[in-house]
């Protein structure tokens, strides 16, 4: 594509020229064989050609390369504004062309006024709509249709209230046929959108769903083990060393189990405290009202909380 040479201020090193377009490189690439060509220039040639332009050497669009020093040297060049032809006499680097542009008051713009087609430059344009435009409005129709008459029409005295009703309610319809067409685009997605969080939140409802029945059986599995293992509590320990236990049922990282607080209710070393062969015969959780519940057993009443931690 390039940039033009005239633009330029001064003479541009003819390094910097594309070989295809002969303008002044814009966002340079370079072949596996050496050869530099913007690339809006190069790209449809490599991939209709598969060849370097110049050497015909046979390459593909992915061994093309970019040219970072050579594009920022490009860039340092003064170049004239896009809109010299039309008045401006601004000269800035290439890498500021298109900041200036924005802001450039020679820049074109059409006129808003509806059935004007004039291009004017946007420092022009605003007194253009207000003073000079013929189709700027010159007041109300009073003659019944109630539309707006343009100075065109008033000069002329051309207006026709019929044609101008027509007309109006042509427009009216066609920004109607757009709205419909955007309502029914809009109302496509947000049904879209609704399916696909309902799915979404279907498959949460069946994660907790079966993370809950998980926890339950753990739950129902330890319980069933602790029954157990205060049976066996029940026939080993002897009357005159029943001890107080405590039973823990734990639950960490995402799964369960319980320990048994206490010392040996049984052994006959008094001094020991490890908790081998302590055992819970029942668990009664606590109630509302934090009361606190015992088994029996030989006569003696052993203590037991049941904690979530």
């Amino acid at each position: 594509m390039g940039f033009e040479l005239d633009r330029f201020k001064g003479t541009v090193d003819p390094d910097f020229k594309c070989n295809l377009c002969n303008k002044v490189l814009e966002d340079p690439l370079t072949t596996p064989c050496g050869h530099v060509f913007c690339s809006g220039c190069v790209l449809p040639w490599v991939v209709q050609q598969s060849s370097c332009p110049v050497k015909c050497q046979r390459i593909s669009a992915k061994e093309l390369n970019h040219v970072l020093p050579l594009k920022n040297l490009i860039l340092k060049l003064e170049i004239k504004c896009d809109n010299h032809a039309r008045g401006c006499d601004a000269v800035v680097t290439l890498q500021h062309l298109a900041e200036h542009a924005e802001m450039c008051d020679f820049s074109p713009a059409k006129c808003r006024n509806k059935g004007c087609e004039e291009v004017l430059c946007v420092r022009d344009l605003d007194a253009h709509m207000r003073e000079a435009c013929e189709h700027r409005s010159a007041g109300i129709c009073e003659n019944g249709c109630g539309l707006t008459l343009t100075h065109r029409e008033q000069k002329l005295n051309s207006h026709c209230c019929v044609r101008a009703l027509k007309t109006h309610n042509g427009a009216l319809q066609c920004k109607l046929l757009i709205l419909d067409r955007e309502l029914k685009k809009q109302a496509i997605k947000a049904n879209q959108r609704e399916k696909a969080l309902l799915a979404q939140l279907s498959a949460v409802h069946s994660e907790l769903q079966m993370t809950a029945l998980k926890y339950q059986k753990k739950f129902t599995e330890y319980s069933e083990r602790i029954d157990s293992l205060t049976k066996t509590v029940a026939l080993s320990c002897k009357e005159d060393n029943t001890k107080s236990v405590t039973a823990v049922l734990l639950r960490e990282g995402g799964s369960m189990g319980f320990n048994i607080v206490g010392g040996r209710p049984c052994a006959e070393d008094n001094d020991s405290t490890s908790n081998e062969g302590i055992f819970v015969s029942k668990i009664v959780e606590k109630g509302p009202a934090d009361k606190e519940e015992g088994l029996q057993i030989h006569d003696r009443i052993i203590e037991y909380d049941l904690a979530f931690l």
